[in-house]
């Protein structure tokens, strides 16, 4: 067995576990009914402490089970979960991630830690009840309807419990010390045939007649250690048909015969099965025969509502075999790699689609390249498609933040999301997490005021922190909003003087003053905190989104709030794109963005300004021949491709347009990377490298009138 394959299985899960135990945590503060919160942070901690067992974590083990049992008293209405207890709950999660973590490090627990443990442990201890555990229930009368006596075990091993270093007789003999095991029958259903057996996989399943005293907590602890991947069914004594067709349904829908179903669900022994199905071989040949249902039921072996419950959880077996849905985990490492193997399949059948028509008297091969580059299409979306992840994960964990942030400041804070469904490409997820940091720490300790002043200016005591995501036009937007002061333009424009960002005697624009709070170094703070004012922040958050060829943009409004409004590329591996041509030069331009094409002299209004009047609507323009200091003539016929970046609108003149084309987004080296304009690369069929343009910063110039030579702009690739 590989135990490191499977500790790092146990450290993704237990990662899982801890984030849902935290949502569950962070919901009981909003939440009316707390019984689905506290299920589910129990059902986590339980998990975690039942797989640390496993490879014999015992510093795990030992403290979520504290944890549990507080929350085992909490859902037995003995502790009230709110308040203080809440925090507490919060700081054991959190000591919980960083024994996982040390665990992922492979290294052993720090005597700080160690302490920090012992006191939350400590604190835990007045809501245990002085270890008190509630009396088990007097056995009723055994009533009509009553099928036997005595505690009912139905066990199916998990396949690894040999694995694990687990041995299935060790857990019959402790029963044994509970009290007397009256009957035991094993079940080896599940066997094999030969090709396919595997000496280290476990099929033993037992059913077990035991008489005993002991409380239902004391007989499920005995299987404590395999709980989690073994089926383990219990019965109580005199249990009624009710406990019976409940143990059915929990049975795994797989294909059974009737009589296995009805065994496996304690209703049926193995010997009372073969003397049914003996009687059933013996009718066989008789006219009239009566099926193992039928027997069962005018035998009195077993009620009929439990016979009815067993077929029908044989017809749902037999369903769900047809329509079942397989899901594997699959390593990141894999799917990237596959993506980028997609990428050069894309870019090989471009050049065999080329040279396909190149050829003379090649119709056949030009049609077999078409198809298959129709096939490395689907492949493609479908590969992306794979790396598609929703955005609300990433929302989820802000709910922590903002609580933690927020009372660390003093101020009063709800946090809505929206567009949670919304996916996007997990790379852009994971890079998009630490600008989102910046902006949420900056709107809880900047934006929204603290309670006395949202009293004063009439607004409620709690302010509100929006998280929205939604697509727009192949891009995706994420809006973080608050309801706070807004940003003040004088205060910025004058700490950017007082910072030698600008001269005082510089005029900018609403708009330019705004944008100073992303050069590196400015900060309105008055003082440095633990979260803000140190000039660090900001910058990072505009050089990340630009990494991600992505916008940011603001809207605030004085005493109403601000807007922060990210544009982001849904994916950065590959794209529909657009190509054109400029001096025997090619540029991509994303397909998402391209309006339409048209003629330039039609609909040219100014030459002068860079102005075409599109049916009634006057647009600016910009012709990359200048931009990017392209020598050499215009061509006599100009087209131009009309663009759009979010409620912007401008033409991009070329010389020559290409068509659509599958376009595998490759980075610029270091020389292209301070180029306004461009946003990456790409290789074309022929071999020949294209720019793929940045339509963001093309619509800005257009819009701003900078259609002049860029500074920072570079010459157009040369063949």
């Amino acid at each position: 067995m590989d135990l490191d394959a499977a500790r790092q299985t146990y450290i993704i899960e237990a990662r899982e576990l801890l984030e849902a135990m935290e949502e569950a945590l962070l919901a009981l503060e909003e939440a009316g009914d707390p019984t689905e919160p506290v299920n589910a942070m129990f059902r986590a901690v339980h998990t975690i402490k039942g797989s640390a067992g496993l490879f014999g974590l015992d510093g795990i083990v030992h403290f979520a089970h504290t944890v549990e049992s507080v929350l085992d008293r909490v859902r037995g209405h003995q502790v009230a979960l709110e308040g203080e207890l809440i925090g507490l709950m919060l700081e054991a999660h959190d000591h919980l991630g960083g024994l996982i973590a040390d665990l992922q490090a492979d290294q052993p627990e720090s005597p700080a830690s160690r302490l920090q443990g012992e006191q939350i442990l400590a604190r835990l201890a007045p809501h245990l009840g002085g270890g008190l555990t509630k009396a088990a229930p007097q056995a009723p009368e055994a009533p009509e309807g009553a099928v036997r006596e005595g505690w009912h075990l139905s066990i199916r091993f998990g396949r690894d419990v040999f694995r694990n270093g687990m041995d299935p007789l060790s857990f019959v003999r402790f029963l044994g010390t509970l009290g007397r095991i009256t009957h035991l029958t094993s079940i080896f259903s599940s066997l094999p045939q030969r090709e396919a057996f595997e000496p280290e996989d476990c099929h033993l399943g037992l059913e077990i007649e035991l008489d005993t005293a002991a409380s239902r907590a004391a007989i499920e602890d005995v299987f404590e250690f395999v709980r989690e991947d073994s089926l383990i069914q219990l019965v109580p004594p005199n249990a009624l048909v009710e406990d019976y067709l409940r143990l059915i349904r929990a049975l795994p829908e797989e294909e059974r015969f009737l009589g296995e179903i009805l065994v496996a669900g304690g209703c049926l022994t193995a010997h009372e099965l073969s003397q049914a199905l003996a009687v059933q071989k013996q009718e066989a040949r008789q006219e009239g025969a009566r099926l193992l249902g039928t027997i069962l039921i005018e035998d009195n072996a077993v009620p009929p509502p439990v016979v009815a419950a067993a077929l029908d959880k044989q017809k749902k077996a037999a369903e769900r075999q047809t329509q079942e849905l397989r899901v594997i985990k699959v390593s990141a490492d894999k799917l990237d790699r596959l993506v980028d193997l997609v990428g050069e399949l894309v870019i090989a059948g471009a050049t065999a689609h080329a040279r396909a028509a190149a050829a003379q008297g090649g119709g056949g091969l030009l049609e077999a390249t078409q198809t298959v580059n129709k096939l490395v299409e689907e492949i493609r979306d479908n590969a992306l498609s794979l790396r598609m992840v929703q955005i609300g994960e990433t929302f989820n964990r802000f709910r922590r933040i903002v609580r933690d942030v927020s009372k660390e400041l003093g101020k009063a804070i709800e946090l809505e999301i929206h567009g949670a469904e919304t996916e996007l490409d997990k790379t852009i997820v994971e890079k998009l997490s630490d600008p989102l940091m910046h902006i949420v720490r900056n709107a809880i300790d900047h934006g929204i005021e603290p309670v006395d002043v949202r009293q004063a200016r009439g607004k409620p005591e709690s302010g509100t922190l929006f998280l929205q995501a939604s697509h727009e036009a192949g891009s995706i937007i994420i809006e973080v909003s608050d309801d706070g002061g807004g940003l003040n333009k004088d205060r910025i424009l004058a700490k950017a003087i007082e910072r030698g960002l600008v001269r005082a005697d510089a005029e900018l624009t609403d708009n330019e003053i705004i944008n100073l709070i992303f050069e590196p170094g400015f900060s309105t703070a008055d003082a440095v905190s633990n979260l803000s004012g140190r000039g660090v922040g900001m910058d990072v958050v505009r050089r990340n989104i630009d990494e991600l060829r992505g916008t940011i943009e603001v809207e605030t409004a004085p005493g109403q709030g601000t807007t922060m409004r990210m544009r982001l590329p849904l994916t950065l591996a590959i794209i529909d794109g657009f190509r054109v041509e400029v001096a025997g030069a090619s540029y991509v331009a994303p397909l998402d963005v391209v309006i339409e094409c048209l003629d330039l002299a039609p609909f040219l209004e100014s030459e002068e300004n860079h102005l075409i009047n599109l049916r009634g609507e006057v647009l600016p323009f910009l012709r990359l021949r200048e931009v990017f200091r392209i020598p050499g003539e215009r061509p006599r016929r100009e087209r131009v491709v009309v663009i759009q970046h979010g409620e912007l609108r401008a033409g991009i003149v070329v010389d020559r347009l290409m068509g659509e084309f599958q376009t595998v987004i490759k980075p610029l080296g270091r020389l292209f990377r301070g180029a306004r304009g461009l946003g990456g690369s790409t290789i074309l069929g022929t071999g020949e490298v294209a720019l793929i343009l940045d339509v963001a910063q093309l619509v800005q110039l257009a819009a701003e009138g900078t259609a002049a030579p860029s500074r920072r702009a570079l010459a157009a690739p040369t063949h």
